[in-house]
């Protein structure tokens, strides 16, 4: 499993695209599969993930990212290419919310 953050969150600088490509990264990894055969538009349930593998990826994430992530977020961006788009406006607003302080 990966425990590397990708050097462009270290930077403070999450985009969609690199949010989902992480995300596809680190899901392949803990189904022991390759991340081309993850579907971006797929379900996240369908995946099959206990909720081991769950907690896992939430805590990942919400290191990575700084925000918190509740159920809400699941029931509505189900696929990894919604939760990245929303992730990413979460992320890029604590950033501003930093600045302002």
């Amino acid at each position: 499993m990966s425990n590397l953050l990708p050097e462009y969150c270290i930077k403070k600088t999450c985009t969609t695209q690199e949010i989902q490509d992480w995300l596809v990264s680190e899901i392949a990894t803990l189904l022991g599969v390759k991340p081309h055969e993850i579907d971006i538009n797929r379900p996240l349930d369908s995946y099959g993930l206990d909720s081991g593998q769950a907690v896992i990826i939430t805590n990942k994430t919400e290191r990575l990212l700084g925000v918190k992530l509740s159920l809400i977020h699941l029931w509505y961006y189900p696929t990894i290419k919604e939760m990245s788009q929303r992730l990413s406006e979460e992320f890029a607003n604590s950033q501003s919310e930093i600045l302002q302080l």
